[in-house]
């Protein structure tokens, strides 16, 4: 859908010209020495604070969380074209041809509004574009956090055949060791991972739910400090 003559994306020319600056002559000094690895500790950040926004923030937060992850995605790109590998403009067009041929059902000669069709057919041209690979397991990052990186792979072994579910999981497996004890902790994992199976099997996300868990906890913990808080003022209060 081509945009109104008057809302030609003014602004996100603007925000691409900024980052030129703060990379060009006499720009920031700070930005010109960064690098792809250098800024993937801010990638993560930013990215995380998105999702933060979107689980218990404002529209206006995730606005700006989006705002700093587009920066993001701005900075690796003009670092990219200025060590002539590729620009921004690579970076779009590649990603719009990739999404014309993964979804024929928009773009295509097979109009379809079943969702399970869909699937099907991303799927099958995705498979396609990456006939080349000897593994499913191929082009999954293990730089993922652990909970997503095993529903992942867990889906994964599902397309292979494997019986995945937490019921066949939880059956010890024949070790080529024989009668080698297993390690605590790689007991504690294959839980972890039975764990997982059974929230993807409930449709679950996991990491959505432990993060929801764990700010459930960070709620007690600040309704703690502040019954804390009111003793230490009372028991204050009280001795003056």
């Amino acid at each position: 859908m081509q945009a109104p003559a008057d809302h030609q994306h003014t602004e996100l020319l603007a925000l691409a010209e900024l980052m030129r600056r703060f990379r060009g002559e006499q720009g920031c000094a700070w930005h010109e020495q960064q690098t792809h690895e250098s800024l993937v500790p801010y990638l993560t950040e930013e990215a995380a604070e998105v999702i933060d926004a979107i689980e218990h923030g404002t529209a206006a937060d995730l606005r700006e969380e989006l705002g700093d992850l587009l920066f993001q995605v701005l900075f690796h790109a003009d670092i990219a074209e200025a060590a002539g590998e590729f620009s921004l403009e690579d970076v779009a067009r590649e990603q719009t041809a990739k999404l014309r041929y993964r979804n024929p059902h928009v773009f295509g000669d097979q109009p379809t509004r079943d969702v399970e069709e869909i699937i099907r057919l991303w799927q099958a041209r995705k498979a396609e574009q990456k006939r080349d690979r000897s593994s499913v397991l191929d082009g999954i990052s293990h730089a993922m956090p652990a909970l997503a990186l095993a529903a992942k792979v867990l889906g994964r072994a599902e397309e292979v055949g494997l019986d995945v579910s937490p019921e066949a999981l939880s059956c010890p497996q024949q070790s080529d060791a024989g009668e080698q004890e297993i390690p605590e902790e790689s007991k504690f994992g294959d839980a972890l991972l039975v764990t997982v199976a059974a929230g993807r099997a409930a449709e679950f996300d996991a990491e959505r739910a432990l993060r929801g868990a764990i700010r459930r906890l960070e709620e007690r913990i600040r309704e703690t400090e502040d019954s804390a808080t009111e003793e230490a003022n009372c028991s204050s209060d009280d001795g003056s």
